[in-house]
């Protein structure tokens, strides 16, 4: 990270299928040492068997697989005299992409040992099908630590997230 300036980020082009910088991005979330064409290879055809198996836009899928992973918040460590707190923010747009994008990818990967179209477009397909159910309120509770001079930082009740098909 420089000191001076911030990097200005750089604009991706839309691919020429689709015509759309997010498949941009999660081909090259998927290009390994360069190889473009493989991976062009890999979504192209993980959307023509989600566009078999759905018969809908596979690019109306793939934008809600993506929104579905997509985090809200994260937590950050915070430190606070002797102790470190888990501290709940939220996440940038540029951030929630990235993340989604890449767990997807990670998702794809993991299903079998060759990365095919198969495993992506099913990664995708089962990525729309989550749904996230809270079981505990996500207000931070009233007791404090009995630190600091306002009583120390609120500590978060911890949220159990369930996923389930749709």
């Amino acid at each position: 990270m420089p000191r001076r300036r911030t990097v200005e980020r750089r604009e991706v082009l839309p691919d020429p299928v689709y015509n759309s910088q997010l498949v941009t991005k999660f081909i090259n979330g998927i290009m390994r040492r360069g190889k473009k064409s493989v991976a062009e290879k890999i979504f192209y055809g993980a959307m023509e068997l989600i566009q078999a198996r759905t018969n809908d836009d596979p690019m109306k899928i793939f934008k809600r697989a993506v929104d579905q992973v997509k985090p809200q918040l994260e937590v950050k460590s915070r430190r606070v005299g002797g102790s470190t707190y888990q501290v709940p923010v939220e996440v940038p747009p540029n951030r929630q992409l990235s993340l989604s994008i890449r767990w997807l990818i990670e998702y794809a990967k993991q299903r079998h040992e060759k990365w095919t179209p198969q495993t992506t477009a099913a990664a995708l397909l089962r990525s729309v099908r989550i749904r996230t159910v809270w079981l505990k309120p996500t207000r931070p509770s009233v007791t404090t630590g009995g630190k600091g001079k306002n009583g120390g930082l609120g500590v978060f009740e911890r949220r159990d997230v369930v996923l389930t098909l749709a």
